[in-house]
């Protein structure tokens, strides 16, 4: 009988307590360098969101002022010719919204991202990030 315990002892698996430590660890720090990474692709979505909502409302920008032969410094008059927000998660506040500028022929139009970044559209220079490369917020 003693002989059987001892042989069912020596049978017995599992994991001792350092593999699972080191399991743990390895666990750790996968999720140390994924989680990051994660949150950075999460920025550039909305980044991304913000500035495709910038590029449409040039276009309806254009539109406007084929209709009504000046541009609007309402952006919500631009919802007549067809622009639309993205979600407001994108946006700065949780409040989508972008403000627009116009001076004679000219117009410029800033978006601020739920990841802190400001981008500006101007008919003349395009697409910028304020702070990058020179470029200036709406005046």
């Amino acid at each position: 009988m003693i002989e059987r315990l001892r042989q069912a002892r020596e049978n017995e698996e599992g994991f001792t307590l350092i593999e699972l430590l080191v399991v743990i660890i390895i666990v750790g720090i996968l999720a140390a360098i994924a989680i990051p990474v994660f949150l950075n692709q999460r920025n550039k979505g909305f980044d991304s969101a913000v500035r495709a909502d910038l590029r449409n409302s040039a276009t309806a920008q254009e539109t406007w002022l084929t209709d009504n032969a000046g541009y609007t410094n309402n952006v919500g008059d631009l919802e007549t010719v067809g622009f639309k927000y993205s979600a407001a998660k994108n946006y700065s506040g949780g409040v989508a919204s972008l403000s627009a500028t116009t001076a004679g022929n000219d117009y410029c139009m800033q978006g601020s991202s739920a990841s802190g970044a400001t981008f500006v559209y101007t008919n003349t220079g395009g697409l910028g990030q304020v702070g990058v490369n020179g470029v200036q917020a709406c005046a």
